[in-house]
């Protein structure tokens, strides 16, 4: 006798692979990046492949802008959480070595390139509130992902010049903030 969660389970991905399969028929849509057919019924309207490439950064960044290895890291010391001594190697950036930001650290999904470019200014400009929130998903694994050495309190959208954000209608940073504030519990 077959275990009836299993089966349900089963059942379940083949009604929404069934349900995908109409829906690709019936209201076929391509990709907005590389007009591949959509399989699978979303509201993100880009394909699996394409969302895939947008290449998670991993390993070392710099600790101030979250930068990949692209330029050359040098090394400094940062204070210790439990001591305030200075502690392992901090990489940061030739870019962060010269400059001042007026903030004390940034992290990114992805690098900012190929199809990802596209996706933010589809964002940008044509209000894609699913996209906005796949985003947030991905930037709350960054924030979950680096808690030890991130120290979020708030979630801030960068804001747009008021006569923009009236052109507009919205300001697309706020599509990826308040998702990822609700999924980081924070304000």
């Amino acid at each position: 006798m077959a275990d009836r969660g299993t089966s349900g389970k089963h059942l379940s991905g083949w009604l929404a692979e069934a349900g995908d399969a109409i829906v690709s028929v019936l209201f076929p849509a391509g990709c907005r990046l590389c007009e591949r057919q959509l399989l699978r019924a979303s509201r993100v309207p880009i394909c699996e492949q394409c969302l895939a490439s947008f290449t998670a950064l991993s390993g070392r960044v710099c600790q101030i802008c979250g930068s990949p290895p692209e330029t050359s890291f040098v090394a400094i010391p940062g204070p210790s959480e439990a001591t305030g001594a200075p502690e392992a190697d901090q990489p940061v950036c030739a870019a962060c070595r010269v400059r001042t930001y007026r903030f004390d650290q940034a992290r990114s999904y992805a690098a900012y390139d190929g199809a990802l470019v596209r996706a933010i200014v589809m964002l940008k400009f044509e209000r894609i509130e699913p996209l906005g929130t796949w985003f947030a998903d991905r930037l709350a694994e960054v924030a979950r992902r680096e808690a030890q050495t991130l120290a979020v309190d708030i979630v801030v959208p960068v804001p747009l010049h008021r006569e923009r954000e009236r052109e507009r209608g919205y300001n697309q940073a706020a599509l990826i903030a308040k998702p990822l504030a609700k999924r980081l519990g924070l304000p």
